[in-house]
């Protein structure tokens, strides 16, 4: 993120991540939860929109969804919203004709690729740089569709 001057991307596939979050935890028990629930994130994405870095996420989600995807939904007003992060929504089945990556991903001025390999249960095992044009285009353009259907976070509701 550091290295971006001008875009950060990042398209989120799953429908759930580590479990073991203690963040997500707390939540499970309803213990409240501090705003932001994710303080050094969120001064992060404060720190390079105020540099002019458009920070956009895209979550492609199952519906009904699952309970880590609640809790994403639920933090992400006071999080990445408030920090500066464009946020957006696509139902799974609003996706099943677009041509998609593997894996989630960060793009950074459409010239560094940062994909993201997890296990089973969603624990990030280890981060891939990418340079390859080819592949960072395919990426950029797999995004903006999701992009251009997913719906904003204040408008998307859970189902």
């Amino acid at each position: 993120m550091a290295s971006a001057s001008r875009s950060a991307i990042h398209l989120e596939m799953r429908d759930s991540y580590d479990p073991d979050t203690p963040q997500f935890a707390e939540w499970l028990a309803g213990t409240p939860r501090p705003v932001p629930a994710f303080p050094a994130w969120f001064d992060l994405v404060r720190e390079h929109t105020a540099r002019g870095v458009r920070i956009r996420r895209a979550r492609i989600v199952s519906e009904p969804v699952h309970d880590y995807i609640r809790f994403e939904h639920e933090a992400t007003g006071g999080l990445n919203v408030a920090a500066g992060e464009e946020v957006s929504w696509l139902p799974r089945r609003r996706a099943s004709d677009l041509c998609l990556p593997g894996n989630d991903f960060w793009l950074f001025d459409y010239h560094t690729i940062q994909f993201h390999h997890f296990d089973g249960n969603g624990r990030v095992v280890e981060d891939e740089l990418c340079t390859d044009p080819r592949v960072i285009a395919m990426c950029a353009r797999s995004f903006e569709a999701v992009w251009e259907r997913a719906i904003p976070h204040s408008d998307y509701r859970l189902s």
